[in-house]
């Protein structure tokens, strides 16, 4: 099918002729489809001509098949990398075995070709198809999106489409128009007078569909002519509207070199009506500062001193009591950025210690798998140390087991002994830990005793609060030799802690508990503290995170198996510093002397409330969220300020009535911040319905520090995390200081 030249030339750069391994995909391939040790099925897979669609059908079946976008797919693992492969390790060798990942919550695909060529070849097409597409322009990306539409709806697959497609295409965009209107623009797209639309008519169609008034009238505002941006006219718009003092001049230049369509426009210094649309649809015209997106904070003070990003039942994939236990979780995990990951360890058969959540329905792990996921995937996100929270459960012979396991298969990963060899008087730094893995576990005495010799081989310990089910426990004395700078011990009361407490002990809290015992005295500033979901959200539901950053808590354990306002905060927290895991906390919760009380937040040095203006201008593109034919949203967007109990705030615009393709609302919504350094802010867009409960339709989070002013692009996400271009919202945002 011919969808044009323009709707082409963005898929052809996919598909790099002379690419060998991108032919054989293109010719197929037959591969065992497998889904456990005793599901294996023959399926015939094929990547289409457009590069960008997989077709894959059953041998047997009659015209039953399936497709899934290149465009979903994560990530490409090579060999035994998933339980199911695993399973059938005995059966297949490696070099054949390979994973799809696919984005958010969907399940991953678990293939087997028949010779490790055709393995090879898959992998390596499927990746340089990735790669191919994320380095695609935010224009190309665009032209794809608008060939996805045209594929879609081209329903007798002749390359045109009549007026009765359009209509069609139009519902399914989320587009309710008046039907006067759209023969309209489909009259004056379809210059070849067929009455069908094709190749560029149909793109016309779509860019007098897509007419931004909204940007346009910027771009006029600040255009001598009415008809580009002069360098001197950009320069204008980025000193006065998106408030850039550092070399404007400099910066134009290089928006024009980067942005701008036209060669001739490039040769006058000028920038396009197109041009200047490609910019604020960019991720330099996003709301996010690109220079907060590499690690920018100090990595060089003790681990107390940073919010770690961190995981709770990090083997669970669903709910807790009958949930499936999966290396899948870990790798997922540690994919996102996590730094603190949870085992709980069980007696299993064989001898081998097992993983689950004890006492329960949910399936069970080999320890060993989960330590060999961790050695592989620790540090493919982020180079700063891993805590590995472990719940022992286990009897003195099969911890051995686990200390023999976490030595041979982490080998030097593993840290085993204090840094410098002598006996440490603060924490160290997650600059001197990189690379590493520390174990979070019960320990027999403490770091003075290991450098004076003086541990006992096998002791009985007192539990920490996680384990309410036993009073005490043996401990083997190589599982206890594993740990060195976090060890978990039992919290008695305040004034125990503050005599008796070490810098290296790490209090364990359930939600309630926190809130009860973080408020009353300082425990966070010189040591780490965690806190974790109650035992009672079976669901495997969060709690809102904020509370405990908000009283200084450093590993705030989040189901990360479970989507919503807690996983976007704590996405939104941690998607700074280069999403590496480590957040510096505000220089007010790191200073033993002087205690910071979220409750009175104006009593702090320093305090100087802010004020945040966002005019929330209009919408791009919402995706469609009700199934119902023919139903089109009503779009609304609520604004929420997360942070200390002064700060937290929502306001929202009124709703669109059926428009989820290009909703304008112009609606100014204002809050006053009183510790901006911790608040969090996020934009949800739903479809307003007056007889239930709201739809979610996207949403997107972000510390308020990380914050461009001006007219900005917010690219939102999924409710679970993963982009869903090309939706957007367009922003006008300032902030001032609260007189």
């Amino acid at each position: 099918m011919n969808t044009g030249k323009n709707l082409a030339f963005s898929v052809q750069k996919l598909c790099i002729p002379g690419d060998d391994n991108l032919q054989s995909m293109l010719v197929g391939t037959v591969m065992r489809k497998i889904k456990s040790r005793t599901w294996k099925k023959q399926r015939y897979f094929k990547l289409q001509e457009d590069c960008m669609t997989i077709w894959y059908k059953s041998k047997k079946a009659g015209n039953a098949h399936s497709t899934f976008s290149v465009s979903d797919v994560e990530a490409v693992r090579e060999g035994h990398q998933s339980e199911v492969l695993l399973s059938i390790a005995d059966e297949f060798p490696a070099d054949r075995c390979f994973t799809l990942v696919f984005r958010g919550r969907r399940g991953n695909l678990d293939l087997v070709a028949e010779s490790a060529e055709e393995a090879r070849s898959w992998i390596q097409g499927m990746r340089k198809l990735i790669e191919n597409l994320e380095n695609m322009g935010e224009r190309e990306k665009l032209d794809q999106w608008i060939g996805d539409w045209f594929k879609k709806a081209d329903k007798n697959n002749d390359g045109r489409m009549n007026f009765k497609e359009v209509r069609d295409l139009l519902k399914m965009m989320n587009v309710d128009m008046n039907e006067h209107h759209a023969h309209r623009l489909f009259t004056m797209a379809d210059k070849s007078q067929s009455g069908t639309l094709e190749d560029d008519e149909f793109v016309l169609f779509y860019k007098m569909l897509t007419q931004r008034e909204d940007v346009l009238r910027v771009f006029q505002d600040y255009s001598s002519d009415g008809q580009k941006l002069s360098q001197t006219d950009l320069e204008d718009f980025l000193r006065e509207e998106q408030l850039e003092g550092d070399d404007v001049q400099q910066h134009a230049k290089q928006l024009i070199e980067r942005y701008e369509p036209s060669d001739t426009a490039k040769l006058l210094n000028a920038m396009t009506f197109d041009g200047f649309l490609m910019y604020l649809g960019s991720a330099e015209g996003s709301i996010f500062n690109p220079r907060r997106r590499g690690v920018f904070q100090d990595m060089s003070q003790p681990l107390c001193h940073y919010f770690i990003s961190s995981s709770h039942n990090t083997y669970l994939m669903e709910d807790q009591l009958r949930g499936q236990s999966s290396m899948e979780g870990y790798i997922r995990a540690l994919n996102r950025g996590c730094r603190c990951v949870e085992v709980d360890c069980w007696d299993g058969a064989n001898g081998e210690p097992i993983v689950y959540h004890g006492h329960t329905f949910t399936s069970k792990i080999l320890f060993k798998d989960v330590v060999n996921a961790l050695g592989n995937y620790a540090f493919k996100v982020s180079e700063y140390p891993v805590i590995l929270s472990i719940e022992n459960h286990c009897s003195v012979e099969q911890q051995r087991v686990m200390a023999r396991h976490l030595t041979h298969i982490l080998g030097d990963k593993l840290l085993k002994s204090a840094l410098g060899g002598k006996a440490p008087i603060r924490l160290p730094s997650p600059e001197d830990l990189k690379g590493k893995i520390l174990l979070k576990a019960k320990k027999i005495g403490g770091l003075e005793e290991t450098f004076n010799g003086m541990v006992e081989d096998s002791l009985t310990v007192e539990v920490s609060d996680e384990d309410d089910t036993k009073s005490k426990q043996r401990l083997s004395k190589e599982l206890s030799d594993c740990v060195v700078y976090c060890k978990s011990v039992h919290f008695n009361s305040f004034k125990h802690s503050r005599i008796h407490s070490k810098f290296y002990e790490v209090f364990s809290f359930t939600e309630p508990k926190a809130r009860k015992h973080l408020r009353e005295a300082d425990l966070t500033t010189n040591h780490i503290n965690r806190v974790y979901p109650s035992g009672f959200r079976t669901d495997s539901s969060n709690f809102n995170p904020q509370e405990m950053w908000n009283v200084g808590c450093q590993i705030v354990a989040l189901n990360f198996q479970t989507a919503g306002e807690g996983m976007d905060l704590n996405d939104g927290l941690f998607r700074q510093n280069g999403s590496c895991g480590y957040i510096l906390k505000p220089d007010f919760m790191t200073q033993a002397e002087k205690k910071f009380d979220p409750e009175m937040a104006q009593q702090r040095d320093g305090y100087q409330p802010l004020v945040l203006t966002i005019q929330v201008i209009s919408g791009q593109q919402l995706p469609k969220v009700n199934i119902k034919e023919g139903s089109i949203v009503d779009p609304l967007v609520r604004v929420e300020i997360h942070g200390v109990p002064m700060d937290q705030a929502k306001q929202e615009t009124r709703y669109i009535d059926n428009n989820g393709f290009n909703p304008v609302w112009y609606d100014t919504l204002r809050f006053n911040i009183h510790t901006p350094e911790l608040a969090m802010v996020r934009f949800v867009v739903e479809d307003y319905d007056k007889t239930s409960k709201n739809d979610f339709i996207g949403q997107y989070t972000l510390p308020f520090s990380c914050i461009q002013q001006g007219y900005r692009h917010i690219h939102l996400l999924s409710k679970d995390g993963t982009s869903i271009p090309p939706s957007s919202l367009f922003v006008h945002i300032r902030i001032t200081e609260l007189e």
